[in-house]
């Protein structure tokens, strides 16, 4: 799972730097929230595996409008505070924090300075990542044919800015919704 060996993971244990413990006949045992908590405290990427026991679900906003980010991430803490928001204002950026984090919900803009929104759901369709994240596409407007595009790649909701910061967070807590149902 984490790519090292067994000898490895013991020496952590056997440290006192990755909490664990020994069974009867020898071998160790780690919880999986506290190896969770281990590789987040070591800027390590979790696996999907154990991120499903954490205590709020996560949402990674790709917003490159300083503005418009602030904003929504001061209402998001004001109205959601049942969830934890990590942002990022680039599609390389938010790519990164995705996969480091794999969220529950990514809230992405259409239009980013590197990446739009198309280019970056594709990215996360990747079979190699395993990344399962649903993604709510908040926007202040799409060419013509992006929606279809959207729609092809995946993306079930898309939101317009213009509609309101009440109507984003219903959105992203029906999206949070639908993802604990499937």
């Amino acid at each position: 799972m984490l790519q090292v060996t067994p000898a490895t993971v013991a020496s952590w244990i056997d440290q006192g730097h990755l909490k664990g413990h020994r069974t009867p006949t020898g071998r160790r045992r780690v919880a999986s929230a506290d190896l969770a908590d281990f590789l987040r405290a070591h800027n390590m990427s979790v696996p999907s595996e154990l991120v499903a026991g954490r205590e709020k679900p996560v949402v990674v906003v790709v917003e490159d409008d300083p503005t418009y980010l602030g904003a929504l991430t001061r209402m998001l803490a004001k109205e959601a505070p049942e969830v934890e928001v990590v942002t990022a204002s680039t599609g390389v950026d938010g790519l990164l924090e995705i996969g480091r984090l794999a969220p529950d919900l990514v809230m992405l803009d259409y239009s980013l300075p590197d990446l739009n929104a198309v280019q970056v759901v594709e990215r996360l369709q990747d079979e190699s990542k395993r990344l399962t994240a649903a993604v709510l596409v908040v926007t202040g407007g799409l060419p013509a044919a992006a929606e279809n595009e959207l729609r092809r790649a995946g993306v079930r909701a898309i939101v317009n800015k213009a509609d309101g910061m009440a109507v984003v967070i219903d959105a992203m807590r029906r999206s949070l919704s639908a993802r604990k149902v499937a």
